[in-house]
């Protein structure tokens, strides 16, 4: 029996995750060097460009703490491939090409972040989408996209699968 993900498999991961470190760093890059903090493109309207700086987590939360969120991004790291390789090694034939572009987005999204932190100590926001009135969803990057689709993305190749149903019977045959 193969053990964990298959060259083609932890490949394509890997394509993803690098096609999202490149665009998330492109891409805050032209903003810091084209755009002053505060300012956005166009000025109204429902899509805007808005240099946003994040020194916070998840929507500014902590602010002001840059150890927080880089040892959790670390941890992440770290607790995402070898999840995917005990459910590669137990669960094989549930693994989709899918599942391993979702993993390429949620690890590239958190690396394009960490580099962030580690460079500046505050992540580089932009995409910034006002929905009605002066109500809009803070401001965000490629690679927090990239987290969100991907996990969302997972969750439902996993579900679709059957690995969710075969893990929970399992465990219901193994309490009985």
């Amino acid at each position: 029996m193969q053990k964990g993900l298959g060259r083609k498999q932890a490949g394509l991961s890997l394509i993803a995750a690098a096609l999202v470190i490149a665009l998330d760093q492109l891409s805050k890059s032209w903003v810091r060097g084209n755009l002053t903090p505060g300012e956005s493109l166009p000025e109204a309207g429902f899509l805007r460009l808005t240099y946003v700086t994040n020194p916070g987590f998840v929507f500014g939360l902590p602010a002001n703490q840059t150890f927080l969120p880089i040892f959790t991004t670390l941890v992440i790291l770290l607790i995402i491939p070898l999840f995917f390789y005990y459910i590669s090694v137990h669960y094989r034939s549930h693994i989709t090409s899918l599942c391993t572009i979702c993993l390429g987005l949620i690890l590239g999204g958190a690396i394009g972040n960490l580099i962030d932190r580690l460079r500046f100590g505050y992540v580089t926001d932009f995409i910034d989408i006002r929905l009605w009135g002066n109500f809009h969803w803070p401001a965000f990057n490629f690679a927090d996209a990239s987290i969100v689709i991907g996990t969302f993305a997972l969750a439902y190749a996993l579900f679709r699968s059957g690995l969710f149903r075969k893990v929970y019977d399992h465990n219901r045959k193994s309490k009985n």
